[in-house]
């Protein structure tokens, strides 16, 4: 059987789709060849990256790309976590299934760092029941903590 291929989709590629290419990638084990990318790419926040440090996911070495480094490759799903995202997402070729998760941006969050952190967390954590509901686990199993 061969991996479906998922591209998730946000305006930056910066926090929201970088981790959930991190989580993806992480529950979907070999099941899915997972990508991200973004319609006006910026860099990886360090908010996501210490996110998802703290369960476990390392996502690093992960870089902020451009959609159009994806246009004309055969995509199984393709996966937008924002609405700007999905207005300005263009087509893709082939038989790609075009799905919306619509999350609050974590960077938008303004205040303290623990502030920020928080919005990080429950951001993850929200786009983690979300991946565990693609995938048809159950959420209560997550390996998240509750906060």
């Amino acid at each position: 059987m061969s991996k479906r291929r998922v591209l998730i989709l946000c305006t930056g590629n910066s926090a929201r789709s970088q981790m959930a290419e991190g989580l993806l990638r992480h529950e979907g084990g070999d099941r899915f060849e997972v990508f991200s990318a973004g319609t006006k790419p910026s860099r990886v926040r360090p908010e996501a990256i210490e996110a998802m440090a703290e369960i476990g996911i390392d996502i690093s070495k992960h870089r902020s790309k451009s959609v159009d480094e994806f246009v004309g490759q055969d995509l199984d799903y393709v996966i937008t976590v924002c609405n700007n995202a999905k207005e300005t997402c263009p087509v893709f070729p082939g038989a790609a299934r075009r799905l919306h998760w619509p999350f609050d941006d974590p960077a938008a969050v303004e205040g303290s760092d623990a502030v920020r952190r928080a919005a990080f967390r429950r951001i993850r954590d929200q786009i983690h029941g979300r991946i565990m509901v693609f995938l048809g686990g159950d959420e209560s199993t997550c390996f998240i903590p509750s906060r």
